[in-house]
């Protein structure tokens, strides 16, 4: 599956610490988003909002997603978005808390 990335699994280490081995990225914009903490936590989200989301689409095979899926954990839901790649449009799963605040992430 091709996710995109805009938060903690951008760093090439944690990421392969999380699927058990280096998983490529690529870079990649996702328009009609705002990155914002998490409620209750120090991790992103996002909303919707004017704006664009820098990050990373990587392909992932199932066994890695279960793995990712694991780390999010059940505060954050896996949604389909079109994200924007330098060969393109393309389609992405994304992980997104449903507890957001207003508050910038960097």
């Amino acid at each position: 599956m091709r996710l995109f990335l805009y938060g903690t699994l951008l760093d090439p280490a944690r990421m392969a610490r999380c699927t058990g081995r280096e998983v490529a990225m690529a870079p990649a914009m996702l328009r009609g988003w705002k990155r914002v903490a998490m409620r209750g936590g120090r991790y992103p989200t996002l909303v919707r909002a004017r704006g664009t989301v820098a990050g990373a689409v990587a392909l992932v095979d199932a066994a890695a997603l279960r793995r990712l899926s694991a780390y999010e954990g059940p505060l954050y839901d896996l949604r389909r978005v079109a994200v924007r790649t330098a060969r393109g449009n393309t389609v992405a799963g994304v992980w997104i808390a449903r507890a957001a605040t207003k508050r910038p992430w960097f």
